[in-house]
């Protein structure tokens, strides 16, 4: 654990700046927006989720809990004539954005805390002490990764639109400089 008095800065900091370019990115120049849509009949969906009242949770459409339902010709024509949909229900009321912006800056250290375990790692058996390109070329790879990677099965898995990955790629690689530049400014020397 003696990473952690050595890095403490640059752990919160980095994590502090990709908070900040995250909340830029999604206030400013809003390039997620064109992300969403509303649906055609946003009032209909609307109401008829109000009717069946589903608690907070993720959703599927058409759904079954029992495999041979599954494989049956009736879920085979409902999955054949759509749509399908995954859907997402929150709690309701207005979203809370402290808390959630709370959780954000935590995860962000999070992330940092653990590139900064492997980063210390890395350059401790290498015995010099390492460059500022250096620490940058290596913590900003290790942030790229965190950042980009977990949300790849998205797109892969859960129909998530691949504009939206490299989106978010895009975001990553701008989280991944900032904690790499961090890291090189003050990995101790």
């Amino acid at each position: 654990m003696e990473f952690i008095g050595a890095l403490w800065l640059p752990i919160l900091l980095s994590g502090v700046l990709v908070f900040i370019a995250s909340a830029l990115i999604w206030t400013a120049l809003k390039w997620h927006n064109s992300e969403w849509h509303g649906l055609p009949s946003q009032d209909g969906v609307h109401a008829a989720l109000k009717v069946s009242n589903p608690a907070p949770g993720l959703y599927m459409l058409p759904w079954v809990d029992d495999d041979k339902e599954r494989h049956s010709k009736e879920f085979m024509a409902k999955v054949a004539e759509g749509p399908s949909a995954m859907l997402t229900v929150m709690p309701r009321g207005r979203m809370g954005m402290g808390p959630m912006m709370a959780k954000s800056l935590v995860s962000n250290w999070v992330v940092s805390f653990f590139v900064a375990y492997v980063a210390w790692h890395a350059f401790n058996y290498r015995g010099a002490a390492p460059s500022y390109l250096g620490v940058f070329r290596v913590v900003g790879a290790m942030g790229f990764m965190s950042y980009c990677f977990a949300s790849l099965v998205d797109s892969i898995w859960f129909s998530v639109p691949w504009k939206s990955w490299f989106l978010r790629a895009l975001d990553a690689l701008i989280f991944g400089c900032l904690m790499g530049g961090t890291f090189g400014w003050l990995w101790p020397r």
